[in-house]
């Protein structure tokens, strides 16, 4: 089985950018494996149009200030920059970060995210045409930058969708994303392994990433749900935290839990 990973996602909404910083900090001093941010550009919850920060810009600063922690975001819309300049953006970050980039990416689904900033909001079934084309584009840019990333990104597909996600996660993907409960995971992680099969995949390869908290997964004590979501192949354990305080008491649980594996 795959080492048990701990991942923050640090969102960042209705903080200032130093508490944030701190908090980045912090977090690479407990110990965490990796640090995601999400894409958007207005907040999720509370004021809809309080404090917030773009993704791939405090990325940079991030790859400047953490010396250890893998981080990327969870995950980028492919629908918000040309593929070919995200392609070039990731590696970029991935050189200030002397190669711990993980590239996570997505089809969007937060209406005002496209249309505040002039982009077509489409359709779930169009936007995931996007995300089709986007990642050969991006792989081809990767493969012929110079100089090239630092290592081969690891590619991070986020979703749950069991007839395209799913399958684009079996053709492209490193790690895979997704909230729910362990039953689904599992239910998901066996549709996962079939397309797996038909693409010619070893399953094995692709990391399971699970929210145990600060999305649409309720959170959990990580006793009671860490060894159910390992046993639904969940290795790498995502928490996000909101500003604009960012508390990591469940974090510092979670690591625990981890160290005590």
């Amino acid at each position: 089985m795959r080492p048990i990973r701990i991942a923050l996602q640090l969102q960042p909404q209705h903080a200032e950018y130093a508490r944030i910083r701190e908090t980045v900090a912090e977090a690479e001093e407990l110990g965490v494996d990796v640090l995601f941010t999400w894409d958007h550009f207005f907040p999720l919850d509370g004021d809809p149009d309080g404090r917030h920060f773009e993704c791939w810009t405090m990325l940079a600063a991030w790859a400047e200030a953490t010396t250890r922690v893998e981080l990327g975001p969870l995950v980028s819309c492919v629908g918000y920059r040309n593929p070919d300049l995200l392609a070039d953006m990731a590696r970029t970050v991935d050189h200030v970060s002397r190669g711990r980039v993980i590239l996570g990416l997505g089809s969007g689904w937060f209406e005002r995210d496209f249309t505040d900033y002039g982009y077509d909001p489409a359709t779930p079934a169009r936007r995931l045409d996007d995300l089709t084309r986007a990642l050969p584009r991006i792989q081809s840019r990767l493969a012929a930058l110079n100089p090239p990333p630092v290592r081969r990104m690891p590619v991070l597909i986020g979703g749950s969708g069991e007839r395209r996600t799913l399958r684009l996660v079996a053709e492209h993907a490193d790690i895979w994303h997704a909230f729910g409960d362990p039953d689904t995971l599992r239910h998901k992680a066996g549709v996962l392994r079939e397309h797996c099969a038909a693409v010619g995949r070893d399953p094995d390869r692709i990391e399971i990433s699970g929210s145990v908290g600060g999305g649409p997964s309720p959170a959990g004590e990580p006793d009671d749900l860490g060894p159910k979501l390992r046993d639904a192949g969940v290795s790498l354990f995502t928490l996000g935290v909101s500003g604009p305080d960012y508390d990591l008491g469940l974090l510092r649980r979670w690591l625990a839990w981890r160290d005590a594996q």
